[in-house]
């Protein structure tokens, strides 16, 4: 029997991974749901899957957490600034317990991105390599549901406002990347492996496009400067710390770091991606 384990289980991706293990005819015991609030994965416990509680932060509650496992799904976690030290604390405890491979969610061409959630992902990939332990980087590109939670937005405003020059982007559903996180856990060996995952790109044109469609409400996208962004969003009085990010962000994306002609989502999820249509149509 191989136990596959997933931390941040209770999140949106984890819970998406847990149900496709089991849909997919993994048995319950087979799957260790590692998770801070036990009472958060009450319906997990009520389906047979193993719940065990630990901390990004508690290395000794994450080693009694893995004892056992085999393959291990290291959810990246939230805490951004603090991600690396945690993210050792995790492989540092695998390694400790004798997993024999870690699956890591690193983000779409972390090696050679500028955007600024990327410092701390290549960083847990060298990590991950100084380790000793045979290990799966998958490196994500943005959910679409980045986006489409912004609807409502978008709806009220009639734009999409970007300094991303409409640059294409390869995000894909979270579905698929759970879908694909599960092929990488099923398929891990000995050896260590990296994948840039994304789906059928798209430019933020091509999504007001598809959003005007599905709603019958006109949206178009504004593209500026990431200075005139930072003034935008900053001239209800709103503190800059985030729109400086979010401008950071959108100008890696106009260099081309959010995109990618990789297959290998479609590769390990067995199927081909949802398309930005469909997660917009969906969402609406």
């Amino acid at each position: 029997m191989t136990t596959l384990a997933i931390t941040g289980a209770t999140g949106a991706l984890g819970r998406l991974v847990v149900a496709d293990l089991l849909e997919s005819g993994t048995a319950p015991d087979e799957v260790v749901a590692v998770v801070r609030n036990p009472a958060k994965a009450a319906s997990l416990a009520e389906q047979g899957v193993t719940v065990r509680e630990a901390d990004y932060a508690d290395p000794a509650a994450l080693r009694t957490a893995l004892e056992g496992v085999e393959r291990l799904l290291l959810i990246s976690g939230d805490a951004v600034g603090a991600r690396v030290e945690q993210h050792t604390n995790v492989i540092e405890a695998a390694r400790d317990a004798g997993v024999a491979h870690i699956v890591y969610t690193s983000i779409l061409n972390a090696d050679a991105s500028s955007n600024p959630l990327a410092d701390e992902h290549i960083a847990t990939e060298k990590v991950l390599a100084a380790s000793g332990v045979a290990h799966t980087v998958l490196r994500n590109a943005w959910y679409s549901e980045n986006y489409t939670t912004q609807l409502p937005q978008y709806l009220a405003t009639g734009e999409i406002l970007s300094a991303t020059d409409d640059a294409p982007i390869s995000a894909a559903a979270r579905a698929d990347f759970a879908a694909a996180a599960v092929g990488a856990l099923r398929s891990a060996g000995a050896e260590s492996r990296t994948f840039e995952l994304g789906g059928p790109a798209f430019t933020l044109t091509e999504l007001a496009e598809a959003i005007t469609e599905a709603t019958g409400t006109t949206v178009v996208h504004r593209v500026v400067s990431a200075d005139e962004l930072v003034a935008t969003m900053t001239s209800d009085g709103q503190d800059a710390t985030w729109p400086n990010i979010q401008a950071r962000v959108d100008r890696s994306i106009a260099a081309g770091e959010m995109h990618t002609d990789s297959k290998a989502l479609e590769e390990l999820m067995g199927h081909a991606p949802t398309t930005i249509t469909e997660v917009v149509r969906a969402a609406v």
